[in-house]
C-alpha cells in the first residue's frame, strides 16, 4: 500500500468522524429544543388555572343572595370543573404523549404534537380568561359601578349648576328639566338601595340609565337656550321682515311667486313648533342644525330680493338698449331693401347675397317677436325680473350676431362701389402710365422706335378698352372688372418698362460706339464690330448693337461694359 493511499484513507476517516460529530450535535440540539418546548408547554398549562380565578369564584359564592344569581354562579362553577377535570387532563395527556415520543426518538411526530398542543393550550387559556372576566362582572360590580356613579354625580352637579345659573334662559322648558332632575336624583338614591341589597343586576341597569339621562341633560342644558332664542325670537323676526319686504316689492311690481314665501313661512312655523314640542320632552336631536338651516334659507331670501332689484335695473336698461338697436337695424335693412333694386341694376349681385339679406331680415323679425313677448310678460307681471333679465341677455346675444352679419353684408355691398371707384381711379392711373411711356420713348431722339413698343402700346390700349366696356355694362361684374383692371395695369407697366429699357440700351449702345471709335484705326476687328453695331443701331435693334460693340471692345479692353454701364445706373 502506497503512501498516497494511506493519506487518502486517513482523510476519509477524519471526514467521516467530523460529519458524524456534526450530525450528533444537530440531533442533540433538536432534542434539547423539543425538551425546552415541552417544559414551556407544561408551564403554560399550569398557569391556566390561576389563583385569581379560584379567588374570584370564591368571592362570587359569598355574594349569592337570590336564585338568579345563584344559578349564574353554579354555571361558572360547572365551567371551572370542566376546565379542571376535562381540558386540563387532556392537555396533561398530550404532554405525556410528547415525552413518550421523545424517549422513542421520534422527534418529527413530537414536533407536530407540540404545535397542536400549543393551539389547545391557547384555546383553554382563552376559556379560563373568559370565565374570569365573567366572574369579575359580579365581584367587581360594586367597585366599578361606585366609581361610575361618582363620575356621573360630578357631571350632574355641573349640569345642575349651569341650569340654576342661567335659569331664566330656559323658561318654557324649566318644568320638564326640573322633573328630569328629580328623576335623576331618585335613581341615585335607588343606586344606594341596590348596593345595600346587593342587587347587582339592578345596579348595572341603574348606572346605564343614569349615564344616558345625564348625557342627554348635558346636551339639553347646552342647546336649549339657543333653540328657544332661535325658535321664539330670531326666526319669527326674520319671517316677519321677509314677509314685509316681499309685500312691499310685490306692490312695487315685482313677481315673487317663484320664491313661495308664504308657503315656506307656514312650513317654517310648523317645523319650529315641532322642534319646541320635542324640546319640551327633552329631545334636542338635530334641533340646532334644523334651525340653522331655516335661518340660512331666510338669509338666502334676502339675496333673492337683492337679485330681483338688480335684475330689474338691468332689465330696464336692456329694454332701452335692445329697442334702440332694433330700431337702428330695422332702419338699415329698410334702406338696404330700398336700394337693392339700384344695386341689382348697377352690379351683378349673386343669389347668395340676396339670400343673406333675406335671412337677416327674417332673423330680425323673429328677434322682434321674442322681444315683444318679454314686454308683454312685463306688462301683465307674470315673470320675475331675474327671468326677464336673463331672457333679455339671450335677446342681446342674438341681436349682436344679427348686427355682425348685417355689418359683414354691408361691407360686402359697400365694397362693390369701392371696387368700381377704385377701377375708375386705376383706369386714370393706367392712362397716365401710357402717356408717360410715350413721352419717355420720345425723350431721346431714336433713329427708329422698335416694333415691340408699338405692339405693347396697342395691347395696353386694348386693355383700357376692355375696362371701359365693363364699366359701361349694366349690371357691372365686379369680378370681371377687377380682372380687366389688373390686366390693363400689367400691360401699361410692361410698356413703360419696355420704353425705359429701350432708351437705356440705345444710350449705352451709342456711348459704346463713340467710345470704340478711339480704337477703330488700330484694330480691324473693332472697326468691323462698330460697323455691324451701327447698322443694328440704325435699324432700332439697340440691344443687339450694344452686345456687338461691347464684345468687340472687350478684346482690347476687358471690363469695358462696367465702365459704360456705370454711367447709366
Amino acid at each position: 500500500m502506497g503512501k498516497t493511499t494511506i493519506i487518502i484513507i486517513c482523510v476519509f476517516v477524519i471526514l467521516f468522524i467530523f460529519v458524524s460529530i456534526i450530525l450528533i450535535q444537530i440531533k442533540h440540539r433538536k432534542k434539547k429544543n423539543i425538551l425546552d418546548a415541552v417544559d414551556k408547554l407544561t408551564l403554560d398549562k399550569n398557569l391556566i388555572i390561576s389563583t385569581s380565578l379560584v379567588t374570584e369564584l370564591s368571592k362570587a359564592e359569598k355574594l349569592a343572595n337570590n336564585k338568579k344569581l345563584q344559578s349564574e354562579i353554579d354555571e361558572w362553577k360547572n365551567r371551572y370543573k370542566s376546565l379542571e377535570k376535562e381540558d386540563m387532563q387532556l392537555l396533561t395527556d398530550k404532554i405525556v404523549d410528547i415525552e413518550n415520543l421523545i424517549y422513542s426518538k421520534d422527534y418529527e411526530s413530537a414536533s407536530d404534537l407540540i404545535s397542536t398542543t400549543e393551539k389547545d393550550i391557547f384555546h383553554v387559556k382563552a376559556k379560563a380568561h373568559k370565565l374570569l372576566n365573567d366572574i369579575k362582572t359580579l365581584t367587581e360590580s360594586e367597585e366599578r359601578n361606585r366609581e361610575a356613579i361618582t363620575k356621573l354625580k360630578s357631571v350632574y352637579r355641573e349640569v345642575v349648576f349651569k341650569y340654576n345659573k342661567n335659569k331664566n334662559d330656559y323658561n318654557e322648558v324649566s318644568v320638564p328639566i326640573e322633573l328630569q332632575f328629580e328623576n335623576i336624583d331618585k335613581l341615585f338614591s335607588g343606586f344606594e338601595v341596590a348596593i345595600n341589597n346587593s342587587e347587582y343586576d339592578e345596579i348595572s341597569k341603574i348606572v346605564k340609565v343614569l349615564d344616558d339621562m345625564i348625557k342627554n341633560m348635558e346636551i339639553v342644558i347646552e342647546e336649549a337656550p339657543t333653540i328657544l332664542l332661535m325658535a321664539n325670537v330670531i326666526i319669527p323676526k326674520k319671517m316677519k321682515d321677509i314677509k314685509n319686504v316681499s309685500e312691499k316689492m310685490i306692490r312695487d311690481g315685482y313677481n315673487l311667486e317663484y320664491l313661495n314665501i308664504e308657503y315656506n313661512i307656514n312650513e317654517t312655523e310648523k317645523k319650529v313648533n315641532e322642534i319646541v314640542d320635542r324640546l319640551k320632552v327633552l329631545n334636542v336631536q338635530d334641533s340646532v342644525f334644523d334651525l340653522k338651516t331655516l335661518l340660512d334659507y331666510y338669509e338666502s331670501i334676502y339675496n333673492d330680493f337683492e337679485n330681483e332689484k338688480r335684475s330689474k335695473r338691468d332689465y330696464e336698461r336692456s329694454l332701452i338698449n335692445i329697442n334702440d338697436r332694433l330700431v337702428k337695424v330695422s332702419g338699415i335693412i329698410r334702406n338696404l331693401y330700398n336700394e337693392i333694386d339700384i344695386l341689382k341694376e348697377t352690379y351683378d349681385l349673386k343669389d347668395d347675397d340676396m339670400k343673406t339679406i333675406d335671412d337677416i331680415n327674417k332673423e330680425l323679425i323673429e328677434t322682434k317677436d321674442s322681444f315683444k313677448l318679454i314686454n308683454d310678460r312685463t306688462l301683465i307681471k307674470i315673470s320675475p325680473y331675474s327671468k326677464l333679465s336673463e331672457e333679455c341677455g339671450l335677446i342681446s346675444v342674438r341681436l349682436t350676431k344679427l348686427e355682425e352679419n348685417l355689418e359683414s353684408t354691408l361691407i360686402n355691398l359697400g365694397s362693390l362701389k369701392e371696387d368700381e371707384k377704385r377701377a375708375r381711379d386705376q383706369l386714370f392711373e393706367i392712362k397716365t402710365i401710357l402717356k408717360d411711356a410715350r413721352y419717355k420713348i420720345k425723350e431721346y431722339n431714336l433713329p427708329t422706335i422698335p416694333k415691340k413698343f408699338y405692339i405693347e402700346l396697342k395691347e395696353a390700349y386694348d386693355g383700357i378698352k376692355e375696362i371701359n366696356k365693363e364699366l359701361e355694362k349694366k349690371p357691372i361684374s365686379i369680378k370681371t372688372l377687377n380682372l380687366r383692371v389688373d390686366t390693363a395695369r400689367d400691360l401699361s407697366l410692361k410698356l413703360y418698362a419696355t420704353a425705359s429699357s429701350t432708351i437705356k440700351e440705345a444710350k449705352m449702345a451709342e456711348a459704346a460706339i463713340v467710345y470704340g471709335n478711339r480704337y477703330r484705326s488700330e484694330y480691324r476687328e473693332i472697326e468691323t464690330g462698330l460697323i455691324s453695331g451701327t447698322k443694328a443701331f440704325n435699324k432700332g435693334d439697340y440691344k443687339t448693337s450694344l452686345e456687338i460693340v461691347l464684345n468687340s471692345l472687350d478684346v482690347v479692353e476687358p471690363g469695358v461694359y462696367k465702365k459704360i454701364a456705370s454711367k447709366y445706373e
